[in-house]
């Protein structure tokens, strides 16, 4: 089956094109809010406690950073609306987010700096360091207080297989490219952070959104085979990564409602009656009118709370 859905190269295009959080691009004002009981929220804390002058660091790209496009004129780039400032918020811990929008999973290995546009609010500069040498300084720093640690990286991994001769080929190399980047990054970090939680993320099946896009005339389709691309190839990678540093995945794409069934329906307020999933994503991500792939606050709302909820708190 797998090989089968990847052989189809709009859905493949569309995977990669899609998940470029770079952290550039602008859009018009979000989408009208979901309604209070559509949406997750983040569980009250009742599980694992922070340690005394807890520290979370938060590692990965523009999701990490909190971008959202520009809205209602406000410019583009990271706000405090960010799941990591909301876990840090619920947690009482605080927070060191060494995030940097449009970061691969090689460039937080290798490159050092980050712009400060690309940064997250009241973030550190890293100087010259990679994200990567940040983070370990920072919970090394901070020994005996790291209460949690998130990453949330490989969506610009793929970006250049939009525009590849060969789709395939490259959403093949890029995965894997991805998994032996996570093996080198996550053994590092779990030395650096002892026995403190780390939980990876991945991301809201944003391209169900093509259901209702009129930037996509064959959506439904397209909206169907995002399913098993997300559920069966690149979770499953990323999730396999994590376990083997005793860290804990946190399937956004499964909280944010994605794997539910297309053939229940919904009323949308902008679309009608849709699929049950597809009124997720239009109402957590920027994708359905305006098609872009960051988390509106509902969002990242549901992403702290999945957050949460994988490291007990």
């Amino acid at each position: 089956m797998l090989a089968r859905v990847l052989r189809s190269a709009p859905i493949v295009a569309l995977l990669v094109a899609l998940t470029a959080c770079t952290g550039e691009q602008a859009a018009p004002p979000a989408p009208t809010a979901p309604s209070a009981s559509s949406v997750p929220t983040a569980p009250a804390t009742t599980g694992r406690t922070a340690p005394a002058d807890g520290v979370y660091v938060s590692v990965g790209d523009s999701y990490a950073t909190g971008y959202r496009p520009a809205d209602d004129g406000a410019p583009a780039g990271a706000t405090r609306d960010g799941f990591a400032h909301l876990v840090a918020e619920r947690t009482g811990m605080r927070l060191v987010n060494v995030g940097c929008s449009g970061a691969t999973s090689a460039s937080l290995r290798d490159e050092p700096g980050c712009a400060e546009f690309n940064r997250a609010p009241g973030a550190p500069d890293p100087g010259g360091r990679t994200q990567l040498d940040a983070a370990v300084a920072a919970l090394r720093e901070n020994e005996g207080r790291v209460g949690l640690v998130t990453v949330v990286i490989g969506g610009n991994d793929l970006t250049p297989c939009a525009t590849a001769r060969d789709v395939l080929t490259c959403t093949s190399e890029a995965v894997a490219e991805i998994q032996a980047n996570l093996a080198a990054i996550l053994p590092v970090l779990r030395e650096a952070a002892g026995d403190a939680p780390i939980v990876g993320l991945t991301y809201p099946d944003v391209f169900l959104g093509a259901w209702v896009s009129a930037a996509f005339p064959d959506g439904q389709n397209l909206a169907r085979q995002s399913v098993p691309l997300f559920r069966d190839f690149f979770n499953p990678v990323l999730e396999a990564e994590y376990e083997k540093v005793d860290a804990t995945f946190a399937d956004v794409t499964a909280a944010t409602g994605a794997y539910e069934p297309l053939t229940e329906t919904t009323e949308d307020p902008a679309y009608g009656p849709v699929p049950a999933p597809v009124a997720k994503v239009c109402a957590l991500t920027y994708f359905c009118e305006h098609t872009d792939v960051h988390p509106t606050p509902a969002g990242h709302e549901a992403i702290a709370a999945a957050v949460l909820s994988a490291a007990n708190y």
